[in-house]
């Protein structure tokens, strides 16, 4: 009888939990099943892969496979003389005057193995391999994302139309159930992962669901408060400055950010600049020089303490 390791078929360690095995199974299905791979050998190593996983995933089988200690792959080995009295019974197919070890597979053995202790019988049955996983990359404009929008996506041969709900957020993942890879041996299909990307905009910083606009105003609009108008991904509003405004202050106005899912909106934060004239008229140079000559404002007071 050669010797099969199982578990360097699966690419485990011999400690692997059921968990680990699972993984490793229906990673190698997908790449090996001949109804989705294109593998020259892939039937071959698919019968390969699915004789480890059986044998393995039964907890008796596993155990009395641990039994016959390690081999080389390919090495002639015996089981143990003790092996059939604690896993296969002394009169089983293989215990006395039964064939012989050469003229068997590791994988009868452990078949009738499954007969006599009423595992799951010799036949072993497909499992089934849920289908892959796909994600794909979405970019989408700000506006796209603040209406919601619709994208045609090439999967292999097939064309999906996505919807895209309103209010998708830069890095958000929307999952598309069952439209990845197909299953095989009665699997269900595998799900399409959309990583939205939001593609830089001229005025608004998008965070989450909320968004930042710089608004800059003019010195005096600044220290005497104005009302201004700021646009919005819905036309523009009216923002109340106070008196008194520095640069670098922020202003919310409530729910003009991005919608959320659930209703209701982010908030859009005006971060105000100050921006002075890049040329002053005379009338402008001398108000400013007059100001400057009445106002005992220091704006670098600090640095004298």
């Amino acid at each position: 009888m050669r010797y099969k390791d199982y578990y360097k078929i699966l690419g485990v360690e011999r400690g692997a939990s059921d968990d680990e095995l699972k993984k490793a199974y229906r990673r190698l299905a997908r790449k090996y099943h001949p109804d989705v791979s294109k593998e020259p050998n892939a039937k071959e190593r698919f019968q390969e892969v699915s004789e480890a996983y059986d044998t393995l995933r039964d907890k008796e089988k596993r155990a009395a496979y641990d039994n016959l200690g390690r081999h080389s792959a390919g090495q002639e080995f015996r089981p143990p003389p003790d092996w059939f009295d604690r896993f296969g019974g002394k009169d089983g197919a293989f215990g006395r005057g039964g064939m012989s070890f050469e003229d068997i597979d590791l994988s009868e053995l452990f078949e009738t193995l499954g007969v006599r202790r009423g595992a799951r019988g010799a036949r072993r049955t497909s499992v089934p391999i849920p289908g892959e996983d796909y994600a794909v990359t979405v970019r989408l404009a700000l506006e796209e994302a603040a209406r919601g929008t619709q994208r045609e996506l090439r999967i292999g041969d097939r064309t999906i139309q996505a919807r895209i709900p309103k209010g998708a957020t830069d890095g958000e993942r929307l999952r598309l159930r069952g439209k990845g890879g197909p299953g095989a041996s009665g699997g269900p299909p595998g799900d399409l992962y959309l990583q939205i990307e939001l593609a830089p905009h001229a005025l608004f910083r998008p965070s989450g669901h909320d968004l930042d606009i710089e608004v800059p105003l003019a010195p005096w609009e600044a220290a005497l408060g104005a009302q201004v108008e700021i646009p919005t991904l819905e036309g523009t509003v009216a923002m109340k400055v106070p008196a008194g405004s520095r640069a670098g202050q922020k202003l919310r106005l409530a729910g003009k950010g991005l919608p959320k899912p659930g209703g209701g909106a982010g908030d859009l934060y005006a971060a105000l600049t100050i921006v002075v004239p890049p040329t002053l008229s005379e009338r402008e140079r001398a108000l400013y020089e007059s100001l400057r000559e009445a106002s005992p404002f220091d704006p670098r007071g600090r640095f004298k303490h």
